[in-house]
């Protein structure tokens, strides 16, 4: 007996092949349709907190944009990124005819145990590489930071918590979940999809110091590493969000520290030093626990659909409905059940080859004659069959 075939297992870089209509053109026009699509709802969103903003009679800039305030005017910075997820997983659905959850991971849901043991890996190893900053030199020019008080922290410490786990998960599914799993369309290797989405992680945030730049394409490599060798984004995500949770956190805590308008990629040498130290120490402590809690890291490929009639594509030795035109049918599965005759024939009618009985002339074993027909209905050479059989 023939084998079935086996199914590839796709890692998770290749998952856009997941679908069973995948077609080249697919993952191409899919990245259109996000960029597209992003930009459209990012202008939806800005208007919507334009009308709201003069409904409220905020005070408006040199633009004529209403001044939020720094809480405010960094919520409506993050939800501006929180706004590609639902546009990515829409995309996801409808171009690449495949399950949304596949951009979260190979199990087509995102992990949500695994997610929390990744967060609380990285929420200590992180808070400490964010403690050694806090002991390097300042700079001379720098004025002394400010409290900002208890009320206005906790007022936008609620908005962090919020706002900014969806932030870092949306620069993660488009960048370690859609870029990736685009390039992976077309690259078996897993280096070759995971370098272009570091480098356009790292481009994305603006150029500002070449230190700064190397630790972000450190950071966009190690999420890059992780999603692959895990099969899904949760520690990817974890890793982005309490990252930012801390650093927007400390600009929280002092006057205009949310007004600020530098990144990571401003960043000196000193700071990258550690913030790289951190990254590189959270990477190998998800290595650890992978050795300790294994991972489904595949999906299996969807099989050539197969022949409805059992049969390999191409020619078939049978026809599908039992009898090939011209020919005497021929039942598929050989007799019926019960029975020791094919279709077309019933108990007492003559076997393949039989001479048949002379017009008018009564068949065998049956009550009346054959209706006043020249040759029996279905019989070889008439080209039709009226046996019953589809």
């Amino acid at each position: 007996m023939t084998q079935p075939p086996l199914a590839e297992q796709l890692p998770y870089h290749r998952l856009a092949r997941l679908s069973p209509r995948h077609q080249w053109w697919r993952p191409l026009a899919g990245t259109l349709v996000v960029a597209v699509g992003y930009v459209l709802a990012v202008l939806v969103l800005m208007l919507c907190f334009l009308v709201a903003g003069l409904a409220l009679g905020y005070p408006e800039d040199a633009d004529g944009w209403p001044e939020f305030g720094p809480v405010s005017g960094t919520a409506l910075d993050l939800l501006s990124i929180a706004v590609g997820i639902p546009v990515l997983l829409l995309t996801v659905r409808w171009i690449g005819r495949r399950p949304a959850g596949t951009v979260s991971s190979v199990t087509g849901r995102l992990r949500r145990r695994w997610l929390g043991v990744c967060v609380l890996t990285a929420v200590p190893v992180l808070a400490l590489s964010m403690g050694g900053m806090f002991l390097l030199p300042s700079d001379g020019g720098e004025a002394e930071s400010q409290w900002v008080g208890w009320p206005a922290f906790a007022r936008a410490l609620v908005m962090l918590l919020v706002l900014v786990p969806l932030q870092a998960a949306a620069e993660e599914y488009v960048f370690r979940g859609w870029l990736t799993q685009t390039a992976g369309a077309f690259l078996r290797s897993p280096w070759a999809a995971l370098v272009p989405q570091a480098v356009l992680f790292a481009a994305a945030h603006g150029w500002g110091t070449a230190w700064g730049f190397a630790d972000l394409l450190v950071f966009g490599m190690c999420a890059g590493w992780l999603t692959w060798r895990t099969g899904g984004l949760e520690a990817s995500i974890a890793l982005h969000t309490v990252n930012n949770l801390l650093a927007f956190g400390v600009s929280a805590a002092v006057v205009d520290g949310l007004a600020s308008d530098e990144t990571a990629a401003d960043a000196g040498w000193q700071t990258v030093v550690l913030d790289v130290a951190g990254i590189v120490l959270y990477t190998a402590a998800v290595t650890w626990w992978l050795r300790r809690r294994p991972l489904q890291r595949t999906a299996p490929a969807p099989l050539p659909p197969a022949h409805p009639y059992g049969a390999a594509p191409g020619p078939w030795p049978v026809h599908p409905y039992g009898s090939v035109p011209g020919q005497s049918p021929v039942y598929p599965y050989g007799a019926m059940p019960g029975q020791g005759v094919m279709p077309g024939q019933w108990p007492g009618h003559p076997a393949t080859g039989a001479p048949v009985p002379p017009s008018g002339t009564a068949h065998p074993g049956a009550a009346a004659p054959w209706l006043g027909t020249d040759s029996p209905a279905g019989s070889a050479g008439t080209g039709e069959d009226t046996s019953g059989t589809r």
